[in-house]
This record gives C-alpha cells, sequence and structure tokens, in this order.
C-alpha cells in the first residue's frame, strides 16, 4: 500500500516539475511579437518627443513632451522609428503639409530629428526682410503683442537673449521670464506667437523658390533656430526640406518637466510644469474680413 501511494506521489512530482518549466520559446515569440507591435504603432501611428532646445519658444519650451502623428502627410523613410530605414525618395499616401503645421524635419545630413514650423510650401517664393516673411510679393502680417511671462526654471533658464534680460517677477513675486512677441499669421489664417528681438544674419534671406515636394520651415524663436534659413552652418537645415524628410506632425504636449525631476517619485509630480499638459499645437486660424464688393 505505501509503494503504491509512493509511486503515485513520485509520478504527480514529475508532472508537476513538467508544468513549472519555462516555455523559453514562446516567451521570447510573445515578447518579440510585443515589441514588433510598439515599433510598429511608434513608425506609423504615433511616437512621443522631447524638446531639447529653445528654438520653437514661445510656444514649445525645452522639457515639453509632445505627440508627434505619423499619418498625416503618408510615410516615407523618415517615418521609420531610430531612423532604421535607408533614405530614399518613396512616400506612400503621400500629402503636404499646410501653413503652419509643425512638423519634425530630419537633417539632410543627419540622422537627426528637429522640430519646425512650416512657412512656405512648394512653388512659393519666399524671403526674409528684417526678420519678416515676405511670400509671394507679400509680406508675412506680423503684429506686436504684449510680452507674455514663460516659466523660469531649471529648463527655462531665460538666457538666450543675448544682452537683453528678461528675468522678471509676477504678481505672487514668483520669477518669470517675460520676453517680447509678435503674432504672425500666414496666409490660410493660420496665426501663432513668435520672438524675434535682435537684429542677427537670418533676419534676412534672399528671395527663393520653395522646389517641388519641399517645404520651407522655421523656428518660432527667430534668432535662435537653424532652421532652412541657415545654408551654410552645419546645424541648419540647409534650405527647404523635401517631404520624404518629414516624420510627422506635432499633435499636442502630454506634460512638461521643469528640470528638478530626479529619482525620488515625489519630484515626478513636484517638477510637472502646471497649465500645459493637453495643450494642441494645431495652430489657430485667424478670422479673416470678406473683400469688399465691388
Amino acid at each position: 500500500m505505501t509503494t503504491g501511494t509512493s509511486a503515485v506521489n513520485d509520478t504527480s512530482k514529475k508532472k508537476k516539475k513538467a508544468d513549472d518549466k519555462v516555455d523559453w520559446i514562446a516567451e521570447i515569440r510573445g515578447l518579440a511579437l510585443m515589441l514588433l507591435a510598439v515599433f510598429a504603432f511608434h513608425s506609423f501611428i504615433a511616437k512621443p518627443f522631447y524638446i531639447p532646445s529653445e528654438s520653437m519658444m514661445p510656444n514649445l519650451l525645452v522639457g515639453d513632451r509632445l505627440v508627434v502623428s505619423k499619418y498625416p502627410y503618408g510615410w516615407n523613410w523618415s517615418s521609420i522609428s531610430f531612423h532604421l530605414a535607408p533614405r530614399g525618395k518613396w512616400r506612400l499616401f503621400g500629402s503636404t503639409p499646410e501653413y503652419g503645421d509643425i512638423v519634425i524635419p530630419v537633417h539632410p545630413q543627419r540622422d537627426e530629428d528637429y522640430i519646425k514650423r512650416v512657412v512656405a510650401l512648394p512653388g512659393d517664393r519666399i524671403a526674409v526682410r528684417n526678420g519678416q516673411i515676405i511670400l509671394n510679393g507679400t509680406p508675412v502680417e506680423q503684429k506686436v503683442e504684449p510680452a507674455i511671462a514663460l516659466p523660469l526654471d531649471a529648463n527655462s533658464r531665460c538666457d538666450g537673449f543675448g544682452f537683453d534680460d528678461f528675468r522678471s517677477t509676477n504678481a505672487d513675486g514668483k520669477p518669470i521670464c517675460r520676453v517680447p512677441v509678435m503674432r504672425e499669421t500666414l496666409p490660410n489664417g493660420a496665426t501663432y506667437l513668435i520672438i524675434d528681438h535682435q537684429n542677427q544674419d537670418l533676419d534676412n534671406f534672399p528671395e527663393i523658390t520653395v522646389p517641388e515636394d519641399h517645404v520651407f520651415v522655421m523656428g518660432d524663436n527667430r534668432d535662435h533656430s537653424a532652421d532652412s534659413r541657415e545654408l551654410n552652418h552645419p546645424r541648419g537645415l540647409l534650405g527647404p526640406i523635401p517631404l520624404e524628410n518629414i516624420g510627422g506632425r506635432a499633435e499636442f504636449i502630454t506634460f512638461s518637466l521643469d528640470g528638478t525631476t530626479t529619482i525620488n517619485p515625489i519630484s515626478w509630480w513636484t517638477s510637472l510644469r502646471e497649465g500645459r499638459a493637453w495643450s494642441t499645437l494645431r495652430p489657430a486660424i485667424a478670422e479673416r474680413k470678406p473683400a469688399p464688393e465691388r
């Protein structure tokens, strides 16, 4: 009787050990499928993006985290995440950005993502004179607006303005960066704020015609942006950007950090900037007065 019970117990133990064995092939296959799904979503639907520079102030700040959609202009080599695809001129379901779109161009010589605003489309004639865009012979509307208060923190130091010091305090005594701004409005009514407070070389750009399947892009912080105006400096975008180098469109801010985040979980909350989460990055469209009847 004892011998029979012992045999049953041994059989049960062996079966349990067999059941406890990990099917590593199945686990690896599952992990690979999960990573492939994430990569596909990242490449063809949307991806996160981090703002590392002040070139798009006042609308985007260092520390902002964004969502970039991959499909608005179709897909191309620059859509593929981590720049794994070889460069090429192909586009699938390609379309052209609109005036005022914030896009993710890839540098023409390096696999480096930029973030800029589209200010001229294929076939447009564009020049810059004294900081004002001249589009197809007509100056783009610019109006001075009251200075705005930007955060003054570890990620936004308010120190990229030459000899001008825009550090100030608000009514509560909190330090802020109060910067002068202008409102720029493009032909389709897309309107947004820009910073242009200094006289510098890129304030003047000779007229060119944007080639077919290219767009001309500029940063909103006009005095501190290496963009399509910069033809000589290696950090610049060296002229109009081919549409196959546009990797997506910026849609909205998910959250923004002030630069004080540490490994302490409490700082994950205290370092969040107020009022920036879920802000849309699609430009507002200004109302146009109808032309007078003749």
